[in-house]
């Protein structure tokens, strides 16, 4: 799709290619930062003026893969409307994740793998939102469909993508299309899957350096379930105790972040991506949604959540169902 704008000068139609930002959502993860980056490649092998831009700081994980493939990071925007009138958004939809002025601009398309929620449109766009683990392996197909080779440094990104967001494919979300594209990008990359996504999910697990502020805020998303306000936060580690030994520090941090931004809930998730389990760590007024919604028990405000590793498929829409009766 190329994006144009039309002056009527003396009675000629000037035809102008207008630029256009393409971005993922707030606290970036490594889906969002390369999906942007090879959606903006693509959209610019087909002419259109595109740029990748970011919402928020790269993490550790997403830094290691730009490092690995020598690609720079994208630049980071805290508004769009001042220097363009059209954007694209990858790896979300909900407006609540995206830039602060999103209002401002025409969004005229949509490529993502979540829910649909909170989100409409001035103008038709196109919207393309298929379930599966991740957004780099829809942009594989689109890549595909256009006709367009991808260079070995974008199969990498897109690789990495795959790999963050399947926890090397062994996520609930992860689908036989994940797999497929994550070998074939693999190929393209020239690296093995298995070794280099260990590597890595180490890289981005490894959190000893992290201020409290910076892991609730590293992977978070606000959502609204039912007349519910709630942040998830996600991060990976080789041993959650290396986090929650903290936990009183990051109560109070969360508490905080409660109070300010007027939520019902909080759920700080630490994701064991050795055992593929998970703890949660709920603060709020209806904290007990996640002992109904996992047939839990919170312990100090802590609860052992056995095989759920994926914030997408198994927290938000399970987190919903209860918040939507209450």
């Amino acid at each position: 799709m190329l994006a144009y704008s039309y002056i009527d000068h003396e009675r000629e139609r000037i035809i102008i290619m207008t630029k256009v930002l393409i971005f993922g959502h707030k606290n970036p993860d490594t889906d969002t930062i390369c999906s942007a980056i090879a959606y903006a490649e693509l959209k610019k092998a087909l002419g259109v003026d595109a740029e990748p831009v970011r919402l928020g700081t790269i993490n550790g994980e997403t830094q290691y893969a730009l490092n690995q493939f020598n690609v720079e990071a994208p630049r980071l925007v805290e508004t769009v409307s001042n220097e363009v009138e059209e954007v694209i958004l990858v790896d979300h939809n909900e407006r609540q994740q995206s830039v602060g002025d999103i209002d401002n601009v025409r969004v005229i398309e949509v490529i993502d793998h979540h829910r649909i929620a909170n989100f409409e449109t001035s103008h038709p766009l196109y919207y393309r939102a298929e379930p599966v683990g991740c957004t780099a392996t829809i942009l594989n197909k689109m890549y595909k469909e256009k006709g367009v080779a991808i260079r070995k440094e974008i199969a990498g990104l897109m690789l990495s993508a795959i790999i963050s967001d399947s926890l090397l494919l062994k996520s609930p979300t992860c689908t036989d299309e994940d797999v497929t594209a994550a070998k074939e990008l693999a190929e393209i990359a020239g690296v093995n899957l298995e070794t280099y996504g260990l590597e890595m999910l180490k890289a981005g697990a490894d959190l000893s350096e992290k201020t409290i502020q910076e892991l609730i805020s590293l992977d978070a998303k606000e959502f609204q379930m039912g007349n519910y306000k709630v942040e998830i936060a996600q991060v990976n580690a080789v041993d959650t105790n290396d986090v929650l030994v903290r936990q009183a520090e990051l109560e109070v941090a969360l508490a905080s972040v409660v109070s300010e931004k007027g939520l019902d809930l909080f759920v700080f998730v630490v994701t064991d991506i050795l055992n593929n389990d998970s703890v949660a760590l709920a603060i709020g007024s209806v904290a007990h949604a996640v002992e109904q919604a996992y047939d839990v028990q919170l312990v100090d405000n802590k609860a052992l959540l056995k095989g759920v590793v994926s914030r997408k498929l198994q927290v938000v829409p399970v987190l919903t169902e209860i918040l939507n009766k209450l």
